[in-house]
């Protein structure tokens, strides 16, 4: 059995899944929901002393798309669209603090944390929430520098736009961490941001881990009525967003060396396992849970566990950072590793009735010959491996380009900087040439 305990600010955590700060931690028995199905933490939504931020999420409005912009009737595909406008916690702060030591007590009893969450109006209030959270037992909180919603709200300065800011964000981070004792995370933006910037700055002022990151801003229509969905801009995530959060993490990892909760992007345990490998210590989940229910969340942590165990992995620790510490640092190291080129299997290939991998070959790499096969043109093959991923067949292959393939003329960089203008013809990835050489018509 793998072991899915880790280390996350010198707070323990018997595995890297966390509820993230949304709607299912608005609540002390959804919360409570989420530690019985076996959360490693959650993050209360929001607690603020911003009037309209709680009167936003009793206006809160939702739809979840699917790839061409619907609205999904039905079952919740993996690309989906999560767009939706909502504020902090309904419920002042300052009453919610017997509920917040009930939690933490139930929380404590299944091996998990309750971690705070703080959005406030001035520095002040940013502290006396901070305080509140920290004297009612709670190990860790969260500073919500990312929240999308207080830019569309008339006089609400707060959430991505101090995120937004590095100054800003050093400013608030640095005072709440004099005024409490607790680990301080600070969970970024991707909106018009700077993660990384904003990342070390934090850091310096004192933040124990950052978030990376909150949503992003977006619109989106429908094309029917010609109506923006929910009015106009509004928060939007899912898992067609996590290339663009790891991102994130991946360069704060690498360039600020500080923990990282990975959030924005989770659909099942292999997106988990994604944000592990890319250098976070744990991983939020919000979004997902509030389209399929609290039940979905063993399915995602027995699915890391059995993920690990398939895979050889004893620990969270032999996972972290792996895929960004095998990453290039720039596309220079890149120019600099050994080249493929393409390998067509003529067992499994299915030429002439398949010729995609002809069709999208844009260096002329590829053709299709009467007699029904593949050829491969190795003084043209540059191993872009497009070929590779469009082959339905899995027919394709890359292998590695020696010495003795140069001296037999398959492609090397040229000395010179720049190609020729041949490049330009199109003489084998056109449908004329791939109907000419088809074996029907050779055989006319």
């Amino acid at each position: 059995m793998a072991d899915l305990k880790t280390d996350f600010c010198g707070v323990p955590f018997k595995n890297p899944v966390v509820i993230a700060s949304l709607e299912t931690t608005n609540s002390p028995d959804l919360m409570k929901q989420a530690f019985d199905y076996g959360a490693a933490g959650a993050i209360i939504k929001t607690l603020t002393d911003i009037d309209d931020m709680a009167v936003l999420t009793m206006n809160s409005k939702y739809c979840i798309m699917n790839d061409r912009g619907d609205i999904i009737k039905g079952k919740v595909p993996r690309d989906f669209k999560f767009y939706s406008r909502s504020g902090y916690s309904s419920t002042y702060y300052k009453d919610w603090i017997p509920h917040l030591k009930e939690l933490q007590a139930y929380a404590a009893e299944r091996g998990a944390h309750l971690i705070g969450s703080a959005g406030a109006k001035d520095v002040d209030g940013w502290k006396d929430i901070c305080r509140t959270i920290e004297d009612c037992g709670l190990p860790m909180v969260e500073l919500n520098f990312g929240c999308p919603h207080p830019a569309m709200m008339p006089g609400v300065h707060g959430g991505s736009m101090i995120g937004q800011n590095p100054d800003v964000a050093y400013e608030v981070t640095k005072q709440v961490c004099e005024a409490v004792d607790i680990p301080v995370m600070v969970k970024l933006t991707p909106d018009q941001s700077q993660p990384v910037a904003v990342s070390k700055a934090v850091k310096e002022a004192g933040a124990a881990a950052v978030t990376a990151t909150n949503r992003y801003t977006g619109f989106a229509v429908d094309i029917e009525t010609g109506e923006p969905r929910l009015g106009g801009p509004a928060g939007i995530g899912g898992t067609w967003t996590k290339p663009l959060t790891l991102r994130y993490v991946h360069n704060i990892y690498r360039e600020v060396g500080i923990p990282i909760a990975g959030s924005n992007g989770v659909f099942d345990h292999r997106d988990v396992v994604e944000f592990l490998m890319t250098g976070a210590d744990v991983v939020e989940v919000g979004s997902i849970l509030m389209i399929k229910g609290m039940k979905w969340l063993p399915n995602i942590i027995k699915g890391l566990d059995r993920f690990m165990d398939e895979h050889g992995y004893a620990d969270i620790a032999s996972m972290r950072g792996i895929a960004s510490n095998a990453s290039v640092k720039d596309y220079s190291d890149q120019f600099a590793k050994s080249r493929v080129h393409a390998n067509v299997n003529e067992q499994t290939c299915q030429n002439p009735t398949c010729n995609v991998c002809v069709q999208m070959c844009f260096y002329e790499a590829l053709s299709q010959n009467p007699a029904g096969k593949i050829d491969v043109h190795n003084d043209k093959c540059i191993g872009c491996e497009l070929c590779m991923d469009v082959c339905p067949f899995d027919s394709i292959s890359m292998g590695p380009t020696t010495d003795v393939h140069y001296a037999e003329g398959y492609f090397k960089l040229p000395a010179e900087i720049y190609e020729g203008p041949d490049k330009f013809g199109t003489r084998r990835n056109n449908m004329e040439t791939i109907e000419k050489d088809a074996p029907k018509i050779a055989a006319e």
